[in-house]
């Protein structure tokens, strides 16, 4: 069992944090946590991504691809696409990677 009061928030960048909720070798789930401006730079990975957005309002780009989504929608980055986000409205998306990334251990 992993309780969120127990686990640490991992600062990423100006206005961005994380924290890593669970994982195996083969699947990840992570909370990320934005204030309003925060931007998770587009950038790709060879991993599977799919987001849920928990709370707030961001301007996601997937593959050149821009739309504003908000909580309750969801969006997914196969390997190797480019994706970002600009926040809009301080939220909290709920990322889904297969497999873990590694490089956030």
């Amino acid at each position: 069992m992993i309780k969120s009061s127990e686990q640490e928030w991992e600062e990423v960048g100006p206005g961005i944090s994380r924290k890593i909720t669970g994982y195996n070798d083969d699947l990840m789930m992570v909370l990320v946590k934005f204030e309003e401006g925060g931007v998770g730079e587009p950038h790709s990975h060879v991993h599977s991504q799919s987001t849920y957005i928990a709370s707030g309002a961001f301007e996601v780009t997937v593959d050149g691809n821009t739309e504003l989504l908000q909580q309750g929608d969801c969006f997914f980055a196969p390997p190797h696409a480019v994706h970002g986000v600009v926040c809009k409205s301080a939220g909290t998306l709920i990322d889904v990677f297969n497999p873990i990334r590694e490089d956030f251990l």
